[in-house]
């Protein structure tokens, strides 16, 4: 009987004194966490201000305006005065086809225009002469029929000789290239001594207007009534650095893309100075209105966010400690994003930092680097 007693005593006394080392442990691990240093975040507060709607889009670059030069007739270029890249005026010559050809049928088109105005004048003549005749009664009336038949086949004869002159002159003046329009040479593919073809082959010149750019964007069709021509759209390039640039939407595409269920838009953008490029990649928003009284906080504080279902995660300052909270989210624009819930308006939210945190520890707010 005391054997036993002694055992149940003995597991009592070991009962306790694991219950007491756990609890010891348990203070041990509270005093540990309740110890660490403050870790060091920025965070700003929950602001609502005005949100502008925007869309992001990317594209590229394209020139309005350009022209494929060919030459009108068949010929060998003779001489040619401009180079690749260089600036010209409408009008400006670029190069001069051999017009020994078409030298000849511009002398043959003025002689015969010339005999022709010779018998016309005759013919005309004639016929006043018949007409005197026949009022004297010496002429029948079919001899002036005849006379007038002789005069009205002469000027029309004349009037296609001077067609012929007047083709002939065209086409003589065609032999010498000019510019259509002001722009650049972006492409130069004769030199002296080439056969062109009758509007056959490749282009000789390629002239580029880059006063006027066009940029081409899709955007997805659900949000395509947002947009309308005349709205701004702002962007950037790699190649300035820290520059925006700005165009307006000139035209919208009235179907939707059956694959990607988008709807391509175009912006003229002007280039008065020439620093923008063809070709040029971009990226930009398309801002399609504004609202005011908007609750915002930065991109930069969300943990996690899903943009389809409008939810996502931060920390929020609660004291000298933080808590992590789900939001709602609404639209976003440049570096801010819309809460709908979650936060109130003035409630600090950690934008740097927080990786370092977790739920319930203690922070001290410093402020942001650069500030």
């Amino acid at each position: 009987m005391r054997k036993v007693m002694t055992a149940v005593a003995v597991g009592m006394l070991t009962g306790v004194a694991l219950l007491t080392i756990g609890c010891a442990g348990k203070g041990e691990g509270n005093e540990t966490r309740a110890g660490r240093p403050a870790v060091a975040v920025e965070a700003v507060p929950a602001v609502a201000g005005t949100l502008d709607q925007t869309i992001d889009v990317v594209g590229t670059l394209e020139p309005k305006f350009f022209a494929d030069i060919k030459s009108e007739f068949t010929a060998v270029v003779d001489e040619v005065y401009v180079t690749q890249w260089v600036n010209v005026e409408k009008g400006t010559p670029l190069a001069k086809l051999d017009t020994r050809e078409a030298d000849a049928t511009l002398r043959a088109a003025q002689a015969g225009a010339l005999q022709a105005e010779v018998n016309a004048t005759r013919a005309k003549r004639e016929l006043e002469r018949a007409v005197k005749l026949k009022d004297n009664g010496l002429l029948t009336q079919q001899g002036l029929d005849d006379a007038r038949t002789a005069s009205d086949a002469a000027a029309a004869a004349a009037q296609a000789a001077d067609a012929q002159l007047t083709y002939a002159e065209a086409r003589h003046a065609k032999s010498l290239i000019r510019s259509p329009m002001t722009g650049v040479v972006a492409m130069r593919a004769v030199n002296v001594g080439d056969r062109v073809e009758n509007m056959g082959g490749g282009p000789m010149f390629r002239i580029v207007d880059t006063r006027i750019l066009e940029l081409t964007v899709s955007i997805p069709s659900a949000r395509s009534a947002a947009v309308a021509v005349g709205q701004q759209l702002t962007f950037g390039v790699d190649a300035f650095p820290g520059r925006t640039f700005a165009g307006k939407v000139a035209h919208i595409n009235p179907a939707t893309d059956p694959v990607s269920r988008t709807v391509k838009v175009m912006v003229d953008v002007p280039n008065p100075d020439g620093e923008l490029r063809g070709g040029t990649f971009v990226k930009g928003r398309i801002r399609t209105g504004q609202r005011t009284g908007v609750l915002q906080i930065p991109r930069a504080a969300l943990l996690s966010w899903d943009v389809e279902r409008g939810a996502g995660e931060v920390f929020v300052v609660s004291g000298e400690t933080v808590e992590r909270r789900t939001v709602r989210t609404g639209e976003a624009t440049g570096d801010v994003v819309e809460v709908v819930s979650g936060v109130a308006a003035g409630e600090r939210v950690v934008t740097r930092g927080g990786f370092n945190v977790r739920p319930g520890d203690r922070v001290q707010v410093v402020a942001a680097q650069g500030a």
